[in-house]
């Protein structure tokens, strides 16, 4: 008669702990990051008979989620991916809206400053036609600086996001750790049972970890999770996290980078290509592969503009018969020294523009290198990561002295080389930050034909010197194949490409992702009508086993009443 009772308690506890469970299914049918639980039951040991084994009934062993590692694993890199594309595309349609602008953008305004110069052409000595030559050419240096501030604000506005997405990244990895701690002590004080709730909000954490930067997660023994970004770097190691840092770059002080101290405190900065995924691998990416071409792409059209107009303005003569001097002023090229470098003394450099029609759009890292104990020096560009010749070939840093290469001079005159020595050139990426007229009476254009031009026959309003100057809107001069209309042309075009490019990529990672999504929610997801019909069914377990005890008590009543 006991074992009827027991058996009937067993079914009784059994379906009680179901009923529960699908009540906390039921509940949860909306939580982000749930997964569904379910009821592990298995059978008591049956009790031998001379009538053979009668079963004792049920007993639950466990409480389980239903959750697919592998599934979970592919919609981190699914969403990783599709963060890091959602904000590369945000960006970058921020580039080409600025630069696919036809009523007021760079192409519109060298149009009409080319104009205006083909009117001084035509009639030199008008004062009017000098005027609107000079509001014309204002007009297109305030667009460069324009448009170079905008980029700058923008690359500030980066280093602001790579710093806000640095926080979350080390908040959401503390969360981690301290979850990491909380589940190991959990399951050991019973007896290996996972804490659902706290698994699923670890992985929570974790899938919201990957949308700011990949991530790859390894299981440890005890349930916890080891997080590892970038190129394998740690970021949590079971209860003890790394954290990143945003840091001003030892390379180029006007970009923030990421960072990682790790848990023996050494801080090691991270290349850009080296944090991928996420938003944060977004914003490095588009930073590194758009913008940074673009504003030396702007500043390399700005730096052929003036340096060829200038060129050809010194060959004529003003309305006073004087020698042209510079129409034009900008910035020149920049050198920054690697702070990582421990040399007291490090060399000085300088740089220059040596051929305006050579310039690339890339920048480019000096490094002091040892050969058979005799410091030289080697130059890489940066945008494909080749070697670049240089001459004079082998020149010894040693002494002072200069180098040339696409377009630029670099010289130095002081400083003692020491081998792993870097530095960072940016020939054009500030050229037209001050890009401005450097003439500010009409008078002093430069129209008539110089001495070297005229055959001797100097004409201070000719207006033939206006005439080449004008030619030069038809001339290959950017990169020595490219007229500036066509080089912004290309620029654009390359701009609106890449643009179009990603957006793609966005679309269809983003579809990939919710795909994902839609197999892990049929594994791990809620659904109410299946829970419904597991109330019906765990309430009738729950009836038939009270009715077993009901049964069971008759009886011994029963029993109890015979005389």
């Amino acid at each position: 008669m006991s074992t009827l009772f027991s058996t009937g308690l067993s079914g009784l506890t059994v379906a009680r702990t179901a009923l529960a469970t699908t009540a906390q299914n039921t509940a949860n049918v909306y939580t982000e990051g749930y997964s569904r639980q379910k009821v592990v039951v298995q059978a008591n040991p049956a009790n031998a008979t001379i009538g053979g084994f009668l079963g004792t009934g049920a007993r639950v062993t466990s409480v389980q989620r239903s959750y697919d590692e592998f599934l979970a694993a592919q919609l981190s890199r699914a969403d990783s991916s599709a963060a890091g594309l959602e904000t590369y595309a945000t960006q970058i349609s921020r580039l080409d809206n600025l630069l696919a602008d036809r009523d007021s953008g760079l192409s519109a305004l060298m149009q009409k400053f080319f104009t205006g110069v083909q009117g001084v052409a035509d009639t030199p000595a008008d004062p009017a036609a000098r005027q609107e030559m000079l509001s014309t050419a204002a007009a297109l240096a305030g667009k460069f600086r324009s448009v170079d501030q905008y980029l700058t604000d923008l690359n500030a506005s980066l280093n602001e996001q790579i710093a806000g997405s640095v926080s979350q990244v080390n908040a959401i990895a503390t969360q981690v750790a301290s979850l990491n701690r909380q589940i190991s002590q959990l399951a050991a004080a019973t007896g290996g049972q996972p804490p659902n709730d706290l698994l699923d909000t670890r992985d929570k954490l974790v899938n919201d970890l990957s949308k700011l930067v990949d991530v790859a997660v390894v299981r440890q023994d005890g349930g916890q999770y080891n997080l590892f970004v970038g190129s394998g770097q740690t970021l949590v190691l079971g209860d003890r996290t790394a954290t990143m840092a945003a840091v001003t770059s030892a390379a180029d002080p006007t970009r923030t980078a990421v960072a990682l101290v790790g848990v023996d405190g050494e801080a090691i900065e991270l290349r850009d290509g080296e944090v991928g995924g996420g938003a944060l691998g977004g914003v490095l990416a588009f930073r590194s592969q758009s913008l940074a071409g673009t504003q030396n792409a702007i500043g390399r059209l700005a730096t052929a503009l003036a340096v060829q107009f200038n060129q050809q303005h010194a060959r004529g003569i003003d309305l006073r018969g004087d020698p042209g001097g510079d129409f034009f002023r900008l910035s020149g090229p920049e050198v920054y020294r690697d702070t990582r470098s421990q040399n007291p003394d490090p060399l000085q450099f300088t740089a220059a523009i040596d051929d305006a029609g050579a310039l690339t759009t890339s920048d480019y890292q000096v490094q002091v290198r040892l050969t058979a104990g005799v410091p030289g020096l080697a130059v890489t560009r940066l945008s494909d990561g080749q070697p670049v010749d240089f001459t004079p070939v082998g020149a010894d840093p040693s002494a002072p002295g200069s180098i040339t290469f696409d377009g630029i001079e670099l010289s130095w005159a002081a400083g003692t080389p020491q081998a792993g020595d870097s530095f960072l050139v940016v020939p054009t990426r500030s050229a037209a930050r001050n890009f401005d007229v450097a003439v500010a009476d009409p008078v002093a254009i430069a129209a008539g034909a110089g001495p070297a031009d005229d055959g001797g026959q100097s004409g201070p309003s000719d207006g033939r010197n206006a005439l080449a100057l004008a030619g030069l809107q038809r001339a290959a001069v950017v990169g020595g194949t490219a007229t500036f209309n066509g080089a912004y042309a290309r620029l654009v075009s390359e701009v609106g490409n890449k643009a179009m490019e990603v957006e793609v990529a966005f679309t269809s990672q983003s579809s990939l992702a919710g795909q994902v999504r839609a197999s892990l929610d049929s594994v791990a997801g809620v659904n109410q009508d299946e829970e419904t019909a597991n109330l019906l069914q765990y309430q009738q377990m729950y009836q038939a086993n009270a009715k077993v005890i009901q049964a069971a008590s008759t009886m011994f009543d029963t029993i109890l009443g015979l005389r």
